[in-house]
């Protein structure tokens, strides 16, 4: 398969995870303009890359249940558009879900809540520590799109808090760093760009490619008890199930 440079982009070593590369919409003083068109993106680009529809099926759906009502946590859930569509899709499938969605960035929970409400969906700005602290359990945990944001002891924490808030499960996913998901999330991105003019979503799509982890290298910085699954479309599940 072609790599990044055969496609014209610039020639980039993926070998190593690049942790110092910086997210525009992670600035604090990102243009929000620009970061409302990329929080409307991602209802458009994640289903397609993060592939969350399998997750549901392979992971989530097989806890849910008819005869009472299942919880589920989202942590960092950014404009919403993951949790929006799992509380959909669990409705469709005949399950009564209760979906709690934080972030701690406010332009992000401004943003989330000012769409029209889901029912079962609730947002709140709000870190896993504020809720381990308050004593709240969830049925399931997860995340996207979270984990190559966090330094080593931010990741320790995530997950040590995980396991205090899950009572049957976690799910952590994430991009998995490839030259071939590089060079076509690029080509795709750059291709799609009048559908999504003034964002965020090709530079710091890629941006998040390079600090992602492979397998091996997520295997190694997971606290014991959890583990790495690969899924389509270049996808790393941190994984840990209750005893």
């Amino acid at each position: 398969m072609r790599g990044p440079s055969s496609l014209g982009l610039p020639a980039l070593s993926l070998r190593e995870r690049r942790p110092s590369t910086v997210e525009q919409m992670d600035r604090p003083d990102c243009d929000l303009d620009a970061l409302h068109r990329t929080y409307r993106g991602f209802g458009v680009v994640n289903p397609v890359v993060a592939g969350w529809q399998l997750t549901y099926r392979r992971w989530i759906r097989p806890l849910l249940e008819t005869a009472r009502t299942v919880t589920v946590l989202d942590i960092g859930s950014g404009g919403g558009d993951r949790p929006r569509a799992v509380a959909r899709q669990a409705r469709r499938d005949g399950f009564r879900v209760n979906i709690t969605a934080i972030d701690p960035d406010a332009r992000a929970h401004d943003w989330a809540t000012a769409r029209p409400a889901v029912p079962g969906l609730a947002f709140r700005r709000a870190v896993s520590g504020d809720l381990v602290a308050a004593g709240e359990r969830y049925d399931v945990v997860v995340s996207n799109h979270l984990l190559h944001h966090l330094e080593p002891a931010e990741l320790d924490g995530l997950l040590a808090d995980s396991e205090r808030l899950a009572v049957r499960r976690a799910i952590h996913s994430d991009i998995r760093r490839s030259p071939a998901a590089y060079a076509l999330f690029s080509a795709g991105a750059g291709l799609a760009t009048p559908l999504f003019p003034g964002s965020f979503i090709r530079p710091d799509g890629l941006a998040s490619i390079r600090r992602s982890y492979t397998p091996g290298e997520l295997a190694a910085v997971l606290r014991p008890g959890w583990r790495v699954h690969t899924q389509l479309p270049w996808r790393n599940l941190a994984v840990w199930d209750a005893r």
